[in-house]
């Protein structure tokens, strides 16, 4: 199994922003699907953001659309998660998993992030946690 490594989580107030990292300790993330989930406490996961296999297209959940972006680093080894307007509603253990998800697409022409079952591998999470 692959292991991928999460960094990037901690304490901030209502309004900052975080950057997550997430990177594979045995292969590249060229051609490999990205997704970000999170779960809060006594909730279950929620899929919040994705990268297809080719890289080029994106997506987001409605909940976090506009604050929210991920993309990987020119060298496809990293994927990240941008975070900015955090709210205490975005408290959560966040995690990444990669993967080779089939592509989906929506009758409007939109990418639609994979579930979680779609992935093979998994970060071990990292906490954000939104307070003033």
């Amino acid at each position: 199994q692959v292991q991928l490594v999460e960094s990037g989580g901690g304490l901030v107030q209502p309004g900052d922003s975080l950057r997550l990292s997430c990177g594979a300790s045995a292969f590249s993330l060229e051609k490999i699907g990205v997704g970000w989930f999170r779960q809060a406490p006594g909730k279950q996961r929620e899929r919040i953001a994705c990268i297809s296999t080719t890289g080029r297209t994106n997506g987001t959940v409605d909940s976090v659309a506009g604050r929210f972006t991920t993309f990987t680093d020119n060298a496809k080894t990293t994927a990240y998660l941008e975070m900015t307007s955090l709210r205490p509603e975005d408290t959560a253990v966040y995690y990444c998993a990669a993967g080779r998800p089939g592509v989906h697409i929506s009758r409007t022409g939109q990418y639609i992030c994979p579930r979680p079952a779609e992935y093979d591998y998994w970060g071990q999470g990292t906490q954000v946690t939104v307070s003033s």
